[in-house]
C-alpha cells in the first residue's frame, strides 16, 4: 500500500497511464450494461489475405461476434472483416454463458496502409544519467553490441534486420579510434550497406550557444569518415533540445547533409503550440535565407515522449504490447492533431487545434529501454519480424535514419510545407544557469578567431590545435549541463550533480585557457615574423597593433611593455609610424611589491586611429620628455564624456540617467522607462527548489509566483577619473543575491562607443531567481538582432512554434529610425527579453508594461529543476557596448558595436621596424564580414559571413594575389582560397 501511495503521489504520469489514455482515446464505448462496458476501435491493421481489423475490449471476458463475419472470446480481441473502401455497418453482439449481453451497430471505415520506419538509436546525454566518462564508455559498449546484433540478424528478412543509427557521432569516432582493425572494417562495411548509420552532429547541442564557425567546424569529421572508411554522412539527428538556430541549415548543408530528424522534449516549460507550433507539419522543408534546405522530420512530447515515441507504443517491450498500441497510435495520428490528449504527460498540454497527420509513412524512434543513454535491444527487430509475418499493413521496417527521408523525398517532397528562419530554442533560458563558464566560452570563441588568423599570417599552421579548442568549446555547448538531480553530489547515476557540473564547467574554463594560450602564442609568432622582416629603427621598441575586425576602426589598444625591454623609469612616447604623430597614452605600472607573481613592466593604453581591418599599424616606443601623466580625479560629479557622448549616473537611484549623443543632439535613454539604464534587477520566484521537473508542471498566468523583485541600491562612486585616453566612472552597489555589484562605465577619446562592465559577486542559493540588467533606449522596437548563422528581426520568418518571450542572440541588437540608429551589444550574456520581463513559467506572462525600446539582458538565472546547475556563485563579469549613428544601417552598426567587445585590438611587441602598416585581407561589401584567416588543405583561406538579407557579390583582396570575386547567399558563408605560402 505504501509504495502505491507514494508512486501515485508523484506529478509525472507513468507509461501505464499514457498507454491507457491512448486506448481510451482511440476506442468508442458501444455497450454499457450493469457496470459492463464494451469498446470498439477500427484500426489500420490488414492481413496478408486482404482483411482489416476491429478491436473489441470489454471489462469482463465475453464472446464478441461481428454477425456473419467473425467472432472471438476474451476481454481484448481482434476481429477481422473484409477490407472496405467505404463505410460499412455491421452488428456486434457480445455474449456470455447466459446469452446476448448487448448488441450495437458499428461502422467499419477505410484505413490507411502505413509504412513505419522504426529507427533504433540511443539518445546521448553526456552526463545526466551518470558522470560523463561513464556515459561515454557505455556508448562505446553499445556500438560493440550493435555490431554483434547486426551480424546475428544478417540472414533475417530485410525489413526485420537489426539496424542501428548513431544519433551523435562522437561515440562512433571514439569507437573507430579504439577498436581492433577487424571490428572497424566490419563496422565500416555495415555503414556502407546501410545497416549502421553515423549521423552528422557530434553530440546534441544548444546551437544558440555556438558561433557560426564552431557549428561548421563540428561537422568536419564527415569528410574524414568518407575518406577513411568509404561511407557518407547523409542525415543528422537533433534530439531533446526544443529548437535550433537557422545557421544549422547552412552548416549541415555545407557538410553534404540533407536530412534532419528533430525530436523536441517539452519538459521545462516549452509551449510551442501557443505560438504557431500547431501549424508545424511533421515532415517539412526547413529553408535558410541562403536558400539551403533540409528535409526535416519532427516529433515532440505529445507525439509520445519525443524521442521515445516508439517506446511509448511498446516497441521496446513486447510484440503483444506493440500489437495493442501501435495500431491505435496510427489511428490517432490519422484522426486528430495530437495522438495523446491535453495533460497526458503531466505538464502543459497541447489544447490548440491541429490538423491530423496526412501521410501514410511514419518515422518512429525507439530506444532499447525507457531511459536516456539506453543501449541497443534486439526486441524492436524481433517485433518487426513477427509483425510483418502477421500483418501486411502497417509494414514495419527496421531502418536507419536516412531510409525514411529517402522514401519521403522520392514520393512526397513537392507536397511538403516550407518553413524558413530560426527555430528558436525553448531551453535556451538554461544557458543563464551557468553564466560564468558560459562567459568564458563566449570569450574563447572570439579569441580563437584572432588566434588562428595571427598564426596563419605568421606562417604557422595551428589548425589542429584550433580545432581541438573549438571541440572543447562545443563540448561545453553540448545540451547536458548537469545531472538528473543536479543539487545532489553522489558518485554515480543521476544524483552525481556535483561531479558532473565540476567536469562540465571545468571544460569551459579549459577551453578559454586553451584559446588564451593559442592567442598568446599567435601574438608572439606574429611579432617574431614581423621582426624578422623589419629593419632596424631608432625606437626603443615597437608595437604592431592588429585589428581582427573586418573594417578599419579607431579603438583602444592595451599592450604590455616589459621592464626588461624598456625600464619603467624611462619616460616614453608612442609614435604612429604611419604619420609620425605622437599618440596620447596611459600607463599602469605592475609594482613587484604588489604583484611579485606577475611580469613587471607597464600596461600601455592608447587609442589608435584607423587601423585597417585584418591589418596592423606600427606604433614606435620612443624616449619621452616626461613620464605619462597620472589620472586626473574628477571628484564626485558622476559625469564622463568624450567627443561623442556625455554620460551621467544617478547615484541616488543606482543607474545611468543619461547617455547623450552629442553628434545627433539626442538623448539615448528613455527616462520614463520602468527601469533605469544599466539597472540591476533581481527577481525571486515563489517556487520550491530541488524537485525534479517541477518547473515543467508549474503554470503562471499572472505575477503571483513573482515572490520578490529588488534593484541595486546604495550606490557609491569609487572612481571617476580622466586619463590620456578617456574617462572612466566606477560605481559599487549592494543588491539582493550578490555581495556587491561593480559597474564600470568607460568612454575613450575618438571612439564612438560606450563601454559598460558589470561585475557581480554572486551568492549561491538554491532559490529560484533571475538577474536582469535593463537598457531602456529612447527608441522604437528593435529592428534586427544577430543570430548564429543569420539575422533576426520583427519581419524575419521563424519556424512556427519558436520560443517568443526570449531571444538567444549572438552579440548585437539594432534600433533604427529615420534620424538615428542605435546598437547594443553583449559579450558574455546572450539571453535577452525585449520590452518587458516575463515570468519564467509557461505561458510566460509579462510582469511589466511593454516598452518597445527596452532591452533586458537576462544575465543569469536558476529556474531549472533538472539537467542545469541548481545554483551558481562567484565573481561573474558581463560586458556591453552601445553606439549610435545617423542614417546607419542597423545590421552594420550592430556588427560595429560588437566588434569592440569580440574583436579587440591586439598589441604585439616587436623588436624591429617592419612596414608602418599592412593589410592581410579585405572585402569591399559593407555587409560581408571576414571572420578569420586560416588554413585548409595546405592553403591559406579567408572565411566570410554575410549579414545581408539578400545575395551579394563581394571582392576579396589578399596582398600579392589577385582579387577574388565571390557571391554570397543571404546571411551565407564562404571560404576563399588564397595561397599555399
Amino acid at each position: 500500500m505504501t509504495s502505491r501511495l507514494l508512486q501515485r503521489s508523484l506529478g509525472s504520469p507513468d507509461y501505464d497511464g499514457i498507454r491507457q489514455a491512448l486506448r481510451d482515446d482511440t476506442s468508442t464505448p458501444v455497450i454499457s450494461v450493469r457496470g459492463l462496458e464494451v469498446r470498439v476501435a477500427v484500426l489500420p491493421l490488414f492481413t496478408h489475405d486482404g482483411r482489416q481489423a476491429v478491436r473489441v475490449s470489454s471489462t469482463e471476458p465475453l464472446t464478441h461476434v461481428l454477425v456473419g463475419v467473425d467472432s472471438a472470446s476474451g476481454k481484448d480481441v481482434t476481429l477481422l472483416v473484409p477490407e472496405v473502401d467505404a463505410p460499412h455497418a455491421l452488428t456486434l453482439e457480445c455474449r456470455d454463458d447466459a446469452g446476448v449481453v448487448g448488441s450495437a451497430r458499428i461502422t467499419v471505415t477505410p484505413q490507411r496502409k502505413w509504412s513505419v520506419f522504426v529507427v533504433h538509436h540511443s539518445h546521448l546525454d553526456i552526463g545526466y544519467t551518470d558522470p560523463q566518462g561513464t556515459v561515454l564508455r557505455h556508448h562505446l559498449d553499445y556500438l560493440d553490441a550493435a555490431l554483434r546484433l547486426a551480424e546475428e540478424t544478417a540472414s533475417w528478412p530485410d525489413d526485420a534486420k537489426f539496424r542501428w543509427t548513431v544519433e551523435s557521432s562522437m561515440p562512433a569516432l571514439k569507437w573507430l579510434a579504439a577498436r581492433p582493425a577487424d571490428m572497424v572494417a566490419s563496422f565500416a562495411q555495415k555503414a556502407r550497406e546501410g545497416v549502421i548509420e553515423v549521423t552528422a552532429l557530434p553530440f546534441q547541442l544548444h546551437t544558440e550557444a555556438c558561433s557560426t564557425e564552431e557549428l561548421h567546424r563540428q561537422l568536419r569529421f564527415t569528410g574524414q569518415l568518407y575518406d577513411r572508411y568509404g561511407f557518407a554522412t547523409k542525415s543528422a539527428m537533433h534530439t531533446d533540445v526544443p529548437g535550433a538556430v537557422v545557421g544549422l541549415v547552412d552548416a549541415l548543408s555545407s557538410a553534404g547533409v540533407r536530412y534532419l530528424a528533430a525530436a523536441h522534449n517539452w519538459a521545462g516549460r516549452s509551449v510551442p503550440y501557443l505560438h504557431g507550433g500547431d501549424k508545424l507539419t511533421r515532415p517539412f522543408r526547413w529553408r535558410a535565407p541562403s536558400g539551403n534546405e533540409l528535409l526535416v522530420w519532427f516529433t515532440d512530447t505529445p507525439h509520445g515522449m519525443a524521442y521515445m515515441e516508439g517506446n511509448t507504443v511498446g516497441l521496446t517491450d513486447s510484440y503483444e504490447l506493440a500489437d495493442d498500441l501501435l495500431p491505435r497510435y496510427l489511428s490517432a495520428l490519422a484522426s486528430r492533431g495530437y495522438p495523446y490528449g491535453p495533460g497526458t504527460f503531466g505538464w502543459q498540454g497541447p489544447d490548440a487545434p491541429r490538423e491530423p497527420y496526412e501521410l501514410d509513412v511514419l518515422h518512429l524512434r525507439v530506444q532499447g529501454a525507457h531511459a536516456d543513454n539506453a543501449g541497443p535491444s534486439i526486441v524492436p527487430a524481433e517485433i518487426a519480424r513477427r509483425w510483418n509475418e502477421q500483418w501486411a499493413f502497417p509494414r514495419l521496417r527496421s531502418a536507419v535514419n536516412s531510409d525514411f527521408f529517402e522514401h519521403v523525398e522520392e514520393r512526397y517532397l513537392d507536397r511538403l510545407a516550407v518553413h524558413e528562419g530560426d527555430w528558436t530554442d525553448w531551453w535556451a533560458d538554461g544557458l543563464g544557469s551557468g553564466a560564468r563558464p558560459l562567459g568564458y566560452v563566449r570569450r574563447a570563441q572570439s579569441a580563437l578567431r584572432a588566434a588562428e588568423t595571427l598564426h596563419t599570417i605568421a606562417g604557422a599552421d595551428a589548425t589542429e590545435q584550433i580545432d581541438e579548442a573549438y571541440d572543447k568549446v562545443a563540448l561545453f555547448n553540448e545540451h547536458t549541463w548537469g545531472a538528473a538531480n543536479p543539487w545532489e553530489d553522489a558518485e554515480e547515476a543521476g544524483d552525481s550533480g556535483g561531479l558532473q557540473w565540476n567536469r562540465k564547467s571545468s571544460g569551459a574554463y579549459q577551453a578559454q585557457d586553451d584559446a588564451s594560450d593559442l592567442l598568446h602564442a599567435a601574438v608572439r609568432r606574429f611579432a617574431a615574423a614581423l621582426s624578422e622582416g623589419g629593419g632596424e629603427g631608432g625606437a626603443l621598441a615597437s608595437f604592431a597593433v592588429f585589428n581582427p575586425g573586418t573594417w578599419a576602426r579607431t579603438d583602444i589598444m592595451r599592450a604590455f611593455l616589459p621592464r626588461d625591454v624598456v625600464g619603467v623609469d624611462v619616460p616614453i612616447a608612442l609614435v604612429d609610424a604611419r604619420t609620425g604623430e605622437t599618440l596620447p597614452h596611459h600607463e599602469e605600472f605592475v609594482d613587484p611589491d604588489d604583484w611579485p607573481t606577475r611580469p613587471i613592466g607597464r600596461h600601455i593604453h592608447a587609442v589608435v586611429p584607423d587601423i585597417p581591418g585584418f591589418g596592423y599599424a606600427r606604433l614606435d616606443v620612443v624616449p619621452g620628455q616626461i613620464q605619462a601623466p597620472e589620472p586626473v580625479e574628477l571628484g564626485d560629479t558622476p559625469v564622463i564624456e568624450n567627443e561623442f557622448y556625455r554620460v551621467a549616473y544617478d547615484v541616488r537611484e543606482g543607474y545611468i540617467s543619461s547617455v547623450f549623443d552629442k553628434k545627433a543632439g539626442r538623448e539615448l535613454v528613455n527616462a520614463d522607462a520602468a527601469a533605469g539604464f544599466g539597472q540591476y534587477v533581481y527577481d525571486q520566484y515563489a517556487t520550491a527548489p530541488h524537485f525534479n521537473h517541477l518547473s515543467g508542471h508549474v503554470g503562471a498566468h499572472d505575477r503571483t509566483l513573482l515572490g520578490d523583485r529588488a534593484i541595486g541600491k546604495h550606490a557609491t562612486i569609487t572612481k571617476c577619473q580622466r586619463t590620456a585616453v578617456g574617462e572612466k566612472l566606477v560605481v559599487e552597489l549592494q543588491g539582493k543575491g550578490v555581495d556587491w555589484i561593480r559597474t564600470t562605465i568607460e568612454l575613450h577619446y575618438g571612439v564612438p562607443r560606450l563601454d559598460l562592465t558589470y561585475q557581480l559577486a554572486k551568492q549561491g542559493t538554491p532559490a529560484k531567481e533571475a538577474v536582469f540588467l535593463a537598457f531602456p533606449f529612447a527608441a522604437g522596437a528593435a529592428t534586427a538582432w544577430e543570430l548564429t548563422g543569420g539575422v533576426g528581426g520583427p519581419g524575419v520568418p521563424r519556424v512556427p512554434g519558436s520560443a517568443e518571450y526570449m531571444l538567444p542572440i549572438r552579440h548585437w541588437i539594432a534600433f533604427e529610425d529615420p534620424e538615428l540608429t542605435i546598437a547594443w551589444a553583449t559579450l558574455e550574456a546572450p539571453l535577452v527579453q525585449l520590452g518587458t520581463i516575463h515570468m519564467p513559467y509557461a505561458p510566460f506572462p509579462p510582469t511589466l508594461d511593454q516598452e518597445d525600446g527596452t532591452v533586458y539582458s537576462w544575465a543569469l538565472n536558476n529556474i531549472w529543476d533538472t539537467n542545469f546547475p541548481a545554483q551558481q556563485q562567484g565573481e561573474t563579469t558581463f560586458r556591453y557596448a552601445v553606439t549610435s549613428a545617423a542614417a546607419a544601417q542597423g545590421r552594420r552598426l550592430g556588427a560595429a558595436a560588437a566588434s569592440g567587445l569580440t574583436e579587440p585590438f591586439v598589441g604585439a611587441l616587436i623588436s624591429d621596424s617592419p612596414a608602418a602598416t599592412e593589410t592581410y585581407a579585405s572585402v569591399d561589401h559593407p555587409d560581408v564580414l571576414i571572420t578569420s584567416i586560416g588554413r585548409a588543405g595546405g592553403e591559406r583561406v579567408v572565411r566570410l559571413q554575410s549579414l545581408a538579407a539578400e545575395p551579394v557579390e563581394a571582392t576579396v583582396g589578399m596582398p600579392g594575389h589577385e582579387t577574388v570575386k565571390v557571391r554570397l547567399p543571404a546571411c551565407g558563408v564562404a571560404v576563399i582560397g588564397g595561397t599555399r605560402s
